[in-house]
């Protein structure tokens, strides 16, 4: 027989209210839930396990074992609601990040494409005008160099200084077989003339400062768009959360438990709002240094592309510098034919044609000539650089430090809690009054004591880790940009970084406005001779197919013949036929 002794569990419970000076648990009992009810009617949910006064509250999991107006299934179902009202504000509160990223990639990659469109147009019609059948007979010239521009900003494997050689290589064989008419070029002679093109030099400095000013304006207009659809895929990842047991946990105590006790009008305190999601963003707060390195690094990126790396200007300048170099080789034609048939032999004359000087043919041809400057290429129509760049800075200030904002930007909404001037009469996870515990750090270490979310700090977010490393990667590749380096090259092209090493240098047709002033902050230019990487092989055009071209300079040529050809007098072209050649 059971001796322990009882007693009826309601006048116990009336004791200890009494002692503690709660209210008593028949005035609890008798509340009425109207207000609970129609809060829970409102968002949709049936109110048929709703209860129509306080009950008691044993069988709750989450919110305080109080009397209450939510049965169990209606805590699990509100428990559910606080999650999706977590990920709805966060994401809410970062779509200015998307949507900027988002819209700022889509017109920076337009109008960059049409930049380069624009160039290859304008130089076909300016160069068929200017050249005839001389220009469209070798277009597939030019259209390769577009070709392969178009792929290097698209993210192809391609090194833009091998593009450009490749190109004046393939240029220079053409004029010099047009400047000299009278002769009959083999494709092996040809190739001997490329190979030297380094040591003729034969379009001056055109060659080296068109590298120059395409490779770091191009280096930086790929980066910046890499750069923003990078932040944008980041953003998305980011913000693609699931809340876990302990998050969920905090959310339906700060948000709904009010709601539960009969106070559905009952806003969190702001501090204890801001516990809460510190804890269920800890990950996302670790993204903060490196997320503000990122931001920084676009913002300078993009300030480069507004002056010395200028895309617009760089795009321009192609046809313009191309003509110059041509006028160029064309101006000194003697000297290079004279240099070429000394080193590469006597060419044999052309059928019908009888042997003259490259002077004395070049009264038959339209001769070669540089655009004016109203002439030159126009750019992108109803869109401007500045403009995109000015705009793009104004959307990327108010992003530094976004991720150990988030928290502060959601709790600071009136309808997600209460205002901090509000304070005593806010619900503090209890019931109405002041929250005093105090308010966490930023991050996932800072969470270790945090009495609202229970946060594992031994376990980092392994998806918050890859991006961490994703930001790491892109804004290394954004600093390289703006000092006119591709990471991408950088070994196989040491000391150049496809324009890397001449990122010094500045021109007056670099500069809007400047006119011949350079900028304030220009540098000395470097020597040439000291960056430019040896010049890679190329396949080039065999009755329309591509054969492969013999590899490398001849390095090997003793040095008596190196010291003659440098001495060796310019004399008059029938005596330089007639000597052995030096490069073959």
């Amino acid at each position: 027989m059971d001796t322990r002794l009882s007693f009826p569990r309601y006048p116990l419970l009336v004791l200890l209210c009494a002692l503690s000076g709660t209210r008593s648990p028949a005035a609890a009992a008798g509340r009425s839930c109207a207000d609970t009810r129609q809060v829970y009617s409102e968002k949709g949910y049936s109110t048929g396990t709703a209860p129509l006064t306080q009950i008691s509250g044993e069988h709750l999991r989450l919110c305080p074992l109080d009397y209450t107006c939510c049965s169990s299934q209606m805590e699990e179902t509100l428990a559910l609601q606080s999650e999706r009202d977590f990920l709805k504000a966060v994401e809410e509160n970062s779509q200015f990040l998307l949507t900027t990223f988002t819209q700022r990639h889509r017109r920076f990659d337009e109008f960059f494409r049409e930049l380069i469109d624009l160039s290859e147009k304008s130089m076909n019609q300016m160069f068929t005008k200017t050249y005839g059948r001389l220009f469209t007979q070798n277009a597939h010239v030019f259209q390769e160099l577009f070709v392969e521009l178009r792929r290097y900003y698209s993210g192809g494997s391609v090194s833009l200084s091998e593009v450009l050689s490749d190109f004046w290589s393939r240029l220079v064989e053409r004029v010099f077989s047009l400047v000299n008419p009278q002769y009959h070029f083999s494709e092996d002679y040809l190739e001997c003339v490329s190979k030297h093109a380094e040591q003729l030099q034969p379009f001056g400095e055109v060659p080296r400062r068109l590298r120059v000013q395409v490779s770091r304006a191009f280096i930086a207009a790929r980066a910046l768009s890499q750069g923003l659809a990078t932040g944008r895929d980041i953003v998305n990842k980011a913000t693609k959360l699931t809340a876990d047991s302990e998050c969920v946990r905090g959310l339906m105590r700060q948000w709904y438990c009010p709601l539960c006790r009969g106070l559905p009008f009952l806003r969190p305190c702001h501090s204890l709002c801001l516990n809460v999601m510190k804890g269920c963003l800890a990950n996302q707060g670790d993204l903060d240094t490196e997320w503000n390195n990122f931001i920084d690094a676009l913002y300078q990126v993009s300030e480069k592309l507004e002056g010395p790396f200028n895309m617009e200007l760089a795009a321009d300048s192609i046809s313009v510098k191309v003509s110059e170099a041509i006028m160029h080789m064309q101006e000194n034609s003697v000297s290079i034919s004279t240099k070429v048939f000394q080193g590469c032999g006597s060419p044999r004359p052309a059928p019908g044609r009888s042997k003259r000087s490259p002077k004395e043919s070049g009264g038959n041809r339209r001769p070669f000539r540089t655009y004016s400057p109203e002439e030159k290429p126009t750019t992108a129509a109803g869109t401007n650089l500045d403009r995109l760049v000015t705009e793009l800075k104004e959307r990327l200030r108010p992003m530094r430090g976004f991720w150990v904002s988030l928290p502060h930007t959601i709790c600071n909404d009136e309808k997600m809690a209460s205002d901090v001037t509000n304070e005593d009469r806010c619900w503090n996870g209890q019931t109405r009054g002041r929250y005093l515990p105090d308010v966490m750090g930023d991050g996932l270490v800072s969470q270790i004591n945090n009495p609202e979310v229970e946060v594992d700090i031994a376990r980092p977010d392994v998806r918050t880790r890859q991006l961490i490393m994703e930001l790491r990667v892109v804004t290394n590749k954004l600093r390289h940009a703006q000092s006119g380096q591709d990471m991408d090259f950088m070994d196989s092209e040491e000391g150049s970084g496809s324009g890397g090493g001449d990122q010094g240098e500045r021109y007056n047709d670099d500069w809007p406005g400047y006119g011949s002033n350079s900028p304030p902050y220009s540098k000395p230019p470097r020597n040439p001779a000291a960056s430019d990487p040896a010049k890679p092989p190329r396949v080039r055009e065999r009755n329309g197919s591509k054969w492969n071209r013999k590899h490398g300079h001849e390095r090997d040529r003793s040095a008596a013949s190196q010291l003659s050809f440098s001495l060796f007098p310019l004399l008059s072209l029938p005596f330089v036929v007639t000597v052995a050649p030096m490069w073959r």
